[in-house]
């Protein structure tokens, strides 16, 4: 089982996946956990930054200095060899070729087990060559790793994180002129999970027995189409939002007149409306009966500050939240 565990990252995901890790820790001995974070992060006078490394060091984790970026495979393979199991939570914020970096690393490193940063759709369902080309490169990491046995992969599946379907740059819920704009159909699903819950939630799945090898583990704080979004904003907030389709044959278009647009490539991968949303009666946490955030919940929690004239602090952070999560 995974008794020295190290989580690389400590941001939007990071941070919650370690407090998960802390508090399970107290109910096994010998658990040891550990985060990688940059120099500059730590030694940075930002509060924001500062109140997160205070949390972290409060939390009986030991902080390792190192540099997912700057790091060669070699070096970081030297670092993960410690460790019996590492979990990546850096996301994308790190480059492209960073998934493949790190899981090239684990696999020299001859770890026991990894948990690559796939935590989003289901890019197996999705396939190669959707509008979102990032989606390949977690495609080429799966495939790495189904092609070897050293190393045991759990890889966790939550769809995108449930906050940043509200956030305005995303363009589904404009909350400015009561509007939700469905990317597909209003009929078209998505799976949506909080970051905090994805944290407890992979917690759970670490120190599961019997362990979970070789598996790709869903979770799901909800499964909702377009329609019951905005369905869910008119009851919450108390007023009516009308409902458009963005169609993926009207979003593929904007795409092609801004091809490099990340925004517009999530976009129209969400509209296709494939491997985005499952059944959440057969998630994990469902199946396991562990408490989760819905959305008529969140947007109760979230929102009606908003509505009453109140700023919502989560917004525009667009460098940090990405759809997949």
């Amino acid at each position: 089982m995974s008794q020295n565990i190290l989580v690389l990252g400590a941001g939007e995901l990071g941070l919650p996946v370690l407090r998960g890790l802390a508090q399970r820790a107290k109910e096994i001995d010998g658990v040891k956990i550990s985060v990688l974070l940059r120099a500059s992060a730590v030694e940075s006078s930002a509060p924001a930054k500062q109140r997160d490394i205070a949390e972290i060091r409060g939390l009986g984790i030991e902080i390792v200095i190192g540099d997912l970026v700057k790091s060669s495979v070699d070096d970081l393979a030297g670092v993960f060899g410690r460790y019996d199991t590492v979990i990546g939570c850096a996301g994308y914020a790190a480059g492209i070729d960073t998934p493949m970096k790190l899981a090239r690393a684990a696999l020299k490193a001859r770890i026991p087990r990894y948990f690559p940063w796939q935590f989003g759709v289901d890019f197996d369902v999705i396939g190669r060559g959707s509008p979102q080309d990032i989606f390949d490169a977690q495609l080429d990491v799966r495939e790495l790793l189904r092609g070897q046995q050293q190393t045991e992969w759990v890889i966790i599946s939550t769809g995108m994180f449930m906050s940043y379907l509200f956030e305005p740059e995303f363009g589904v819920v404009d909350l400015q002129n009561d509007a939700v704009h469905a990317l597909g159909s209003l009929d078209t699903a998505v799976t949506l999970t909080t970051p905090d819950d994805i944290g407890t939630l992979t917690a759970e799945i670490v120190f599961t027995k019997p362990r979970i090898r070789n598996e790709i583990v869903y979770l799901a704080g909800d499964t909702v189409t377009y329609r019951e979004v905005a369905d869910k904003l008119q009851a919450s907030l108390g007023r009516p939002f009308s409902r458009s389709e963005w169609d993926e044959e009207y979003l593929l278009a904007e795409l092609a007149r801004d091809p490099h647009n990340m925004m517009r490539k999530y976009r129209a991968a969400f509209a296709q409306g494939r491997g985005v949303a499952w059944d959440k009666s057969q998630t994990f946490n469902s199946l396991r009966a562990l408490p989760v955030t819905d959305v008529g919940s969140w947007i109760n929690e979230n929102l009606i500050s908003v509505s009453s004239g109140q700023s919502w602090p989560c917004l525009l952070r667009s460098e940090r939240y990405r759809p997949h999560g």
